[in-house]
């Protein structure tokens, strides 16, 4: 039986002009993670990451910690869903940035809201897939790696919504759940599934291990 690793990206940039950036954070927590994966002769048959520059730059980080040289399958079926686009279907019109505790919390409540409503079908956000799309797009990368990897080690880099849309399938949970789902992962954790030729099986969700020290307590980070 093989395994599925999937990542989400490093710290990216929330609040500046291009979030699609790591930040030195970011970069830190990926290399870590390869580092703490080299320390355990941790290797992977087959990488598969979103076409985003935060998947681009974790993997890169992961494969300079790890020691190795990564030739990922590159697919827009792992790309994030836009926040921005999502928010805007709702709540129309200039908004105060996200700079306070309290925006901070707003930015998301909206969001939760607009997701919800995407997937239910009552917006369509501007330049998105609807949510079955989306969801289908997640679901066929699952399908390709059941079928051609039962046996394997595979990682997977991407965003926090795909991730939890993977794992709300493998779960088979109402699609509400997704939204809890997605909310809670952190930067660089790692969800296991474990792979047979049948189905996939949630084995750990949103693990941070390499971050596991005194030294590193401060580098945990949720967007």
């Amino acid at each position: 039986m093989g395994t599925l690793y999937l990542v989400r990206h490093g710290q990216a940039s929330f609040g500046a002009e291009n979030y699609d950036q790591l930040s030195p954070r970011g970069r830190e927590q990926a290399v870590r993670l390869g580092e703490y994966w080299r320390e355990r002769g941790m290797t992977f048959d087959a990488v598969i990451r979103g076409s985003l520059s935060r998947h681009a730059q974790t993997l890169e980080g992961i494969c300079q910690g790890m020691g190795i040289e990564c030739e990922p399958l590159v697919t827009p079926a792992l790309d994030e869903y836009d926040s921005a686009a999502l928010i805007e279907a709702i709540h129309p019109g200039p908004r105060a940035p996200a700079d306070t505790p309290e925006r901070y919390r707003q930015h998301f409540r909206l969001l939760c809201d607009a997701i919800a409503q995407w997937m239910g079908g009552t917006i369509t956000p501007r330049g998105m897939p609807n949510w079955s799309d989306f969801s289908g797009g997640v679901r066929g990368v699952l399908e390709q790696v059941r079928e051609r990897h039962a046996d394997h080690h595979v990682l997977l880099v991407s965003s926090g919504g795909p991730i939890a849309t993977a794992i709300a399938e493998v779960l088979a949970t109402p699609a509400e759940v997704m939204i809890a789902l997605n909310m809670r992962i952190r930067n660089s954790a790692v969800s296991e599934l474990s792979i047979s030729p049948k189905r996939l099986m949630l084995q750990t969700f949103n693990t941070l291990p390499h971050l596991d020290s005194p030294e590193h307590a401060g580098w945990v980070t949720h967007a």
